[in-house]
């Protein structure tokens, strides 16, 4: 039971990057591999705030998502100079930056050493405190942020806002020559992505307790995009069913039992192959309604 509880806290924090970068490529076409560096600046805002200046996390967590949100809105003005595999190059470029402050400002972020001994979250209402020691009672806690963002991507999507993503994600010059101006959708739907991931950045430093470098790489952003492909791109459902699959498949290929000196080697490979598979047969994921 613990370490079913331990994946669905993976889930839940899984299905929040996936539904933060499906606002901006599913639904806007914007192809951005910086979600794990957005990801990482709310974990080691809020790790920071907790462990050295001893806020409160949900105090902490709104810190870390008002300050990725100017990183966001500071990058998204650079990025707003490019379209299409520029794009994501620059933002590729972002989270590689990211990375190496994190590894090397040794004095803030500890390096590759880390952030240890982060608490976790505690309830204060009045007289009473509520420490979210148990993973039960965390894995409620993300179950009730996940459906928080949820609605407010769905409430995004269905608005007219929404209706002018996915304008600009077909055509931006078409929508552009009625008067809109395209720029200032895209920087605000990329600054909303960033902040959603923050949150999950936030509920993963105070769940783990322990942070560092190596969970925020370039890897990490392809898998985010693996998310969303797999699950299906503009479909917030596809976001959560391409966490719950690709947290899952790792898992079950540990009972295949494949022979102890190849176990690792294999189940990357059989991993690797059904990712191509799908990506062959059902290029738009498992419920998308685009695919790029």
């Amino acid at each position: 039971m613990p370490y079913l509880i331990h994946l669905a806290i993976l889930i839940g924090i899984y299905a929040i990057l996936g539904l933060s970068l499906n606002l901006v490529v599913g639904y806007t076409g914007l192809l951005s591999v910086a979600q794990a560096a957005f990801y990482g600046v709310g974990a080691y805002v809020t790790a920071l705030l907790m462990v050295d200046a001893g806020y409160n996390f949900f105090v902490a967590m709104l810190a870390g998502i008002i300050l990725t949100g100017i990183v966001a809105l500071l990058l998204g003005m650079v990025l707003s100079r490019f379209r299409g595999d520029y794009y994501a190059l620059a933002s590729l470029g972002f989270g590689i930056i990211i990375y190496s402050i994190f590894l090397n400002w040794q004095n803030l972020t500890g390096g590759p050493l880390g952030i240890p001994g982060i608490p976790r979250p505690m309830i204060e209402l009045g007289f009473m405190r509520y420490e979210l020691s148990s993973n039960l009672s965390f894995l409620v806690m993300v179950i009730v942020l996940v459906i928080v963002i949820y609605l407010l991507s769905r409430f995004i999507v269905r608005s007219s806002f929404g209706r002018v993503l996915k304008a600009i994600r077909e055509d931006e010059s078409a929508i552009q020559v009625f008067g809109y101006r395209t720029i200032y959708y895209k920087l605000s739907v990329f600054v909303m992505g960033a902040m959603m991931a923050a949150v999950a950045g936030s509920l993963y430093a105070a769940y783990i307790t322990y942070i560092d470098p190596s969970t925020f790489t370039v890897s990490e952003s392809i898998f985010i995009i693996a998310i969303i492909i797999l699950g299906g791109l503009a479909s917030l459902r596809g976001s959560i069913f391409g966490a719950v699959f690709l947290v899952l498949l790792p898992e079950f290929l540990r009972f295949v039992g494949f022979p102890d000196e190849v176990a690792a080697q294999m189940r990357q490979a059989v991993y690797g192959l059904l990712l191509v598979l799908l990506m062959l047969y059902r290029p738009e994921g498992l419920v998308g309604e685009y695919k790029l």
